[in-house]
């Protein structure tokens, strides 16, 4: 089981780049390593490090006016191959939300899978937190799960965003695929006695006739 996930309230990162591709969030030269474990420190590896290893001064994650639960960025997230090592290097770096008006699809799939929620909103609303960010970098984002609400507080503004009913129920509980089907078993037996007792009754009422 992973950890469960429902209200999330926090400052945020801002990163206000578009298009970012899943070779961009982590290299593919990186890719080897097979656990999960360490995938952040090379997260956005080679926008945050220059050539010498050495932290770039002005790349967001290297701020320290900048941290938080929540990573905000722009148009089109994950898109580019379907590595699921890019989901991995954002959780493992910290991050519990991203948050954009856009994701590729694929990404949005394995960040459920990997207990990272994804949270689409609306143009309009995206350029809203980037406003709110920008006035204070204290600023800060609630995200209610159950609700399927996120929240601007210092302004109020508040926006719903969709997610699908079993990656919702899996996050809240803190499921994989198999601790979902496990947790349903009592059903799942009830379900498969129900059928057996459906075609014993059929047999009986044919060997009769």
């Amino acid at each position: 089981m992973g950890k469960s996930i429902n209200i999330i309230h926090s400052t945020v990162v801002p990163l206000e780049i578009e298009n970012v591709d899943t070779d961009q969030i982590i290299p593919a030269r990186f890719l080897k390593a097979t656990s999960r474990d360490g995938f952040g420190d090379n997260l956005f590896r080679d926008w945050r490090y220059d050539n010498n290893n050495e932290p770039k001064k002005d790349f967001i994650l290297n701020d320290p006016t900048y941290a938080g639960k929540i990573l905000v960025a722009g148009k089109n997230f994950g898109s580019g191959s379907s590595r699921e090592h890019a989901a991995w290097a954002i959780k493992d770096y910290g991050f519990d939300v991203v948050v954009s008006s856009f994701f590729a699809d694929i990404f949005k799939s394995n960040a459920l899978n990997n207990f990272l929620l994804p949270v689409q909103v609306s143009e309009e609303f995206l350029a809203a937190i980037f406003a709110a960010v920008k006035k204070d970098h204290k600023a800060t984002i609630h995200v209610s799960l159950e609700d399927q609400t996120i929240t601007i507080d210092a302004t109020g503004q508040s926006e719903s965003f969709f997610i699908n009913n079993y990656k919702k129920t899996c996050l809240l509980n803190g499921y994989d695929d198999i601790d979902y089907l496990l947790s349903n078993k009592d059903a799942i037996i009830a379900f498969e006695q129900d059928q057996i007792n459906a075609a014993k009754e059929e047999i009986q009422q044919i060997t009769e006739k």
